[in-house]
């Protein structure tokens, strides 16, 4: 069977899937693990994390992510001095869907709680996340081109939460935007909107 490959040389066929291996290729880059954490940062630079002009495509993961205060949103923010600041603007759409355990309370609705518009306040990416010991915030967030000194910051996400309200509900909220500045980006903080982050991994990928 012959497909086809796209590159920067243009169009090309290959005859198995084997030659296309190195086409969008992932690098682990840098997991770091909350203990009772405020915020976990992955700043340029600073402890092998490389968030620079390598990859034009970053990916972080979130591997159950739980909160030590009852139903806060996991979000994060941008900075473009190395840390020193997250405060970039932003401005985005949101949306989420939900279930009850019981089958009741099924929504999809788009979300004004979690999108911004022209804000430098972080950008929230769940919904709310219980902090009952089986309760957590799984998924991702895709960073283009943070580098980039002539184009705005991409970004998508999509988690997966679970709070109690009447009942337990499964939660995903999907998020899209851009930081709104032509500096490079070079720092990502994450957090809870209220509390610490009990426990969990986010490990930073580079997209080749």
């Amino acid at each position: 069977m012959s497909i086809v490959k796209l590159n920067n040389n243009g169009v090309k066929n290959a005859t198995a899937f084997g030659s296309i291996s190195s086409l969008g290729s992932m690098t682990f880059i840098k997991k770091l693990t909350a203990s009772s954490s405020a915020t976990l940062s992955f700043v340029d630079g600073s402890s092998s994390v490389v968030l620079d002009n390598t990859y034009k495509e970053y990916l972080f993961t979130f591997k159950d992510i739980h909160p030590a205060s009852a139903n806060p949103f996991f979000s994060f923010n941008l900075s473009t001095d190395s840390g020193s600041n997250y405060n970039v603007t932003k401005t985005s759409s949101a949306f989420f869907t939900q279930q009850g355990e019981s089958g009741t309370g099924a929504e999809l609705n788009y979300s004004t709680a979690r999108d911004l518009a022209q804000s430098t306040g972080v950008q929230n990416i769940s919904n709310e996340a219980g902090n009952d010991s089986d309760q957590t915030v799984s998924g991702y967030l895709h960073l283009f081109n943070p580098s980039s000194t002539t184009f705005v910051k991409h970004y998508i996400s999509q988690t997966n939460s679970n709070f109690k309200y009447t009942e337990p509900y499964a939660m995903s909220t999907y998020i899209a935007g851009y930081g709104n500045t032509t500096s490079a980006v070079d720092a990502i903080q994450f957090s809870f909107s209220s509390g610490n982050i009990d426990s969990g991994d986010i490990c930073l990928y580079g997209i080749a």
